[in-house]
């Protein structure tokens, strides 16, 4: 079995973001900036196949510039077999980047896709849906637990009501919810070892697919300032509070 796993770069889960003065966008000059979470549960969800013998092969695959390859050396570090960064400067959307993954997919053959299932900075999580979709794919969505029985992943998903459990045909597109691992340590060994292996590099041209934008991002702003409290005094003013808040009827 051959598992394909994609990473993405985004600004460390430590790290409180900046709006830019302009309203234009985030600033992320100079700041740290580490794999996606959700993404490297997804790693390790591929490593723990493995290391059961239900898989042989994972690839790693990032799309960005230069800059990626640190991503996809720490999945290195991790136990990934091999790496591919498709190279773009073009700020990808969810379904550009569905549609690169889908001519990767084509390109590699994976049995399983798996990707995080959404990724911190936008928290769109819509890229592995769109991927399956273009793929005529199964899926299974914010996954918690993954068995593989025969040519089927049964995997355990989260739901608004709690979780159920589906059984996938494979190939297929599977994405990782933070639920369904902890990810292995990276020893720096490993880290110094990963810095010496072989980075195969596309160019996003080279995979003949429209990643041309669908959404323009109009402005970025901060959140509105929460309200301070109110202290009362008895659950009889709590009440008449809610009520003059619209908030009981």
């Amino acid at each position: 079995m051959k598992i394909l796993v994609a990473v993405k770069r985004v600004v460390d889960h430590n790290i409180q973001v900046r709006i830019r003065p302009d309203g234009s966008d985030v600033d992320i000059a100079g700041v740290k900036m580490s794999i996606n979470p959700f993404d490297e549960n997804a790693v390790e969800e591929a490593l723990r196949l493995k290391e059961r013998g239900l898989a042989k092969e994972i690839v790693a695959v990032s799309f960005g510039t230069a800059a990626n390859q640190d991503v996809l050396r720490h999945a290195l570090a991790m136990g990934a077999d091999r790496a591919l960064l498709v190279e773009t400067e073009a700020q990808l959307q969810p379904l550009g980047v569905a549609k690169l993954l889908k001519a990767v997919v084509e390109r590699e053959q994976p049995d399983i896709v798996l990707l995080g299932k959404q990724a911190i900075d936008d928290d769109a999580g819509q890229a592995g849906q769109m991927l399956a979709a273009l793929l005529g794919a199964g899926q299974g969505t914010f996954i918690s637990s993954l068995n593989i029985e025969g040519d089927e992943a049964i995997v355990t998903r989260e739901i608004d009501g709690g979780t159920e459990q589906i059984a996938v045909k494979l190939p297929a597109v599977l994405t990782a919810d933070l639920r369904l691992n902890d990810p292995r340590f990276v020893k720096l060994p490993n880290l110094m070892m990963a810095k010496k292996k072989p980075i195969e590099t596309l160019n996003a041209a080279e995979l003949s697919t429209d990643t041309a934008p669908r959404l323009k991002q109009v402005k970025v702003s901060e959140p509105p300032a929460r309200k301070p409290g109110v202290k009362v005094g008895s659950i009889e003013e709590l009440i008449e509070k809610l009520h003059e808040e619209g908030m009981l009827s």
